[in-house]
């Protein structure tokens, strides 16, 4: 009895392991690989497309959309139009099967966050989700802890920006004192507030 308890804890334990400790249970350096080719690099970076075209509705909404493939059509009708990725793309679209794009950054289901509080308050996209325009393929690039999420709460100034420079990937403050005299900016001019306690995110 004795062996099979000890087996049983072995394989549990193992069980355990494999799944808490893959990347895409913490997530950092998950990169699934997505239906339709997509490079951020190219769009967000070389082109400077605005995070917004795509994920649009992010202000106002708790949750960043993924767009409809359509959207990839406004430019493509006319750019690289002949190019096979975008003929395969407008087939999907006639065809009328959704793209079922891969999310890569998820939050668990006992977690509430809200993007558009955090944009409008100068929570520039690079700080949870790294320097996107620099990927060809979306890698989850921070652990998007709680005990992160916490270091921000309890000192949010070292985390924001300008509200003009929220979704320029390319922004950096031109050192502490910078980030300082912005952050504590905008805390004191949008009356930020954060709080730990458990309820803020736990509802």
């Amino acid at each position: 009895m004795a062996a099979v308890a000890v087996a049983f804890a072995l394989c549990v334990a193992v069980a355990g392991c494999w799944y808490y400790l893959t990347p895409e249970y913490s997530r950092v350096g998950y990169t699934p690989l997505q239906p339709v080719s997509y490079s951020h690099k190219v769009h967000a970076g070389e082109l400077g497309i605005d995070c917004r075209y795509c994920h649009f509705g992010v202000e106002q909404s708790p949750y960043a959309n993924i767009p409809d493939g359509a959207l990839c059509m406004n430019c493509h009708n006319q750019v690289l139009s002949d190019d096979t990725r975008i003929v395969a793309l407008k087939e999907r679209i006639e065809s009328g099967d959704p793209i079922e794009w891969t999310r890569v950054h998820r939050n668990p289901d006992y977690v509430f966050f809200n993007h558009a509080v955090h944009v409008n308050r100068g929570v520039g996209c690079v700080e949870c989700h790294g320097k996107v325009s620099q990927m060809d393929s979306v890698m989850h690039a921070k652990s998007l802890s709680m005990g992160s999420c916490l270091a921000c709460h309890r000192n949010p100034e070292r985390s924001l920006r300008p509200l003009d420079r929220v979704y320029d990937p390319e922004w950096q403050p031109a050192g502490p004192e910078e980030q300082a005299v912005v952050g504590q900016t905008l805390v004191r001019e949008l009356g930020i507030r954060t709080s730990i306690y458990c309820s803020t995110c736990h509802r």
